[in-house]
């Protein structure tokens, strides 16, 4: 492959502005929000469909890795560049291509914010689901690739959930149009939800057809402390029990709560508070107050110190306070925190949170939880010191441990970041090797030259 060779050919078909070699730019996209970096020879900064394809159609040609690239907010380094890669960044496909509030469907391109999609059709009373930590700043086509999650799943699924319909590169060159632009369709495989949560390693999705809700009118958000979180899991199963389901059910366990002390948050809890949950209803405004009289009920129990409520945006945001500050705080309490987001079914997450202490115990490790309770989604971070080998050793060995008591309690190893560079090496522990096979049939026929986003999702043969 010879560097000199290609550039000219992608500047004829972008042009020279959109595609960057200079040490500056490969510096600025040579990582995403991963620890680690690499230097790739060049991004790319296609503006539309046709510009994808010719971008593939001459790495394919010249054997040039394409990793693709949305915001660069993940975690797992699945839009890391790898030795001698290509970055596509899809930042300038910001269309917005179609848009019916009578169909309730929406079509942008990869590059679209997530948070702005909601924002063009509020007015018509729609809104998006799927919410992301990264809502704000992240784009749509990395939600698509990792099938991005959020807090609100609980009650309204995932990304994966929303999809209509995809326009798609293929490691070929080829256009891939597939799904649908309506509510029903069943015609031939599901290759909408195959290509979602893929990781960029089968296509460049470029554009996205989106399903679209009516907004919720009203809301009201509880807050309930525990002294300990088992009592804090007894109440998380009594609320996804009764016959009001949650838009929200958020847990942090007793060192997230010291973290976002630590920050200036959360004073305000009582002494002995060792657990927290956040819940959000939603709904007509009709219905909330019998929603918030059947969660309190659930909420309350051995263990509470105390429920709060809140109804007005300013008593919700500081409620949602501490919560909202766990990032930060974590990543204020160690040079170098190691994220996993595992799921276990919501009735053994008592479980997985006792498994999670005899971990940090054993290997004397500062391990903080916190995360999606109502859909048994913790974000379990390992907070450490890179330049100590011998916690570093520990580290490790505390994740394969965490994995396996995840997959010991029917749980998966990825609930919402994707598997990316970082976990590929435990993907053998949750699949069979049949699975991986047919898993690696499917990647050699969508792209045969293996030049999509390689070193990703899945382990190496």
């Amino acid at each position: 492959m010879s560097i000199s060779t290609i550039i000219p050919a992608l500047r004829a078909a972008l042009d020279a502005e959109r595609v960057r070699d200079d040490a500056e730019t490969l510096a600025i996209y040579s990582r995403d929000d991963t620890p680690g970096s690499c230097i790739p020879v060049m991004v790319l900064f296609p503006h539309s469909h046709e510009e994808v394809q010719a971008i593939v159609s001459i790495a394919r040609r010249h054997r040039l890795p394409l990793v693709p690239r949305g915001a660069g907010s993940g975690n797992v380094g699945g839009a890391q560049p790898v030795p001698g890669s290509a970055v596509v960044s899809f930042e300038c496909m910001q269309k917005i291509c179609d848009y019916s509030a009578v169909d309730r469907t929406i079509t942008v391109e990869a590059g679209c914010v997530t948070a702005a999609i909601s924002a063009y059709v509020q007015a018509d009373g729609l809104f998006y689901p799927p919410d992301p930590g990264s809502n704000p700043y992240c784009r749509i086509g990395g939600n698509l690739a990792m099938n991005a999650g959020g807090p609100h799943a609980v009650k309204y699924g995932v990304t994966r959930d929303y999809v209509l319909g995809l326009r798609a590169v293929t490691g070929t060159g080829e256009t891939l149009c597939c799904g649908v632009h309506t509510s029903k369709g069943v015609v031939g495989y599901d290759l909408t939800r195959l290509l979602v949560g893929s990781e960029g390693t089968l296509a460049l999705i470029t554009e996205a057809t989106l399903r679209l809700l009516p907004l919720p009118s009203a809301q009201a958000t509880l807050r309930a402390v525990y002294d300990n979180t088992a009592n804090a899991c007894a109440a998380v199963q009594r609320v996804m029990a009764q016959h009001h389901t949650p838009s929200a059910l958020e847990l942090m366990d007793p060192y997230a709560l010291a973290a976002v002390r630590a920050m200036g948050a959360a004073r305000d809890l009582p002494e002995g508070s060792n657990a927290l949950l956040m819940v959000e209803v939603d709904g007509e405004a009709i219905t909330i107050p019998d929603q918030v009289q059947a969660i309190r009920a659930a909420l309350a129990g051995e263990g509470s110190l105390e429920i709060l409520e809140a109804t007005d945006a300013a008593a919700v945001a500081d409620l949602w306070a501490a919560r909202k500050s766990l990032s930060p705080a974590t990543k204020a309490m160690a040079p170098l925190k190691i994220n996993e987001d595992v799921v276990v079914p919501v009735s053994r997450l008592r479980e997985l949170l006792e498994a999670i202490e005899g971990i940090a115990a054993e290997q004397s490790l500062h391990i903080v939880s916190f995360g999606h309770a109502g859909n048994g989604n913790l974000h379990v971070n390992f907070l450490v010191h890179p330049q100590d080998g011998n916690e570093m050793r520990r580290a490790r060995h505390g994740l394969q441990k965490l994995f396996q008591a995840v997959l010991t309690l029917d749980g998966t190893l990825s609930g919402e970041h994707g598997i990316g560079s970082s976990k590929r090496a435990y993907v053998p522990l949750e699949l069979s090797p049949e699975s991986l096979s047919i898993q690696r049939a499917i990647k050699r026929i969508f792209d045969p030259d293996a030049i999509l986003n390689p070193g990703k999702l899945l382990p190496e043969t």
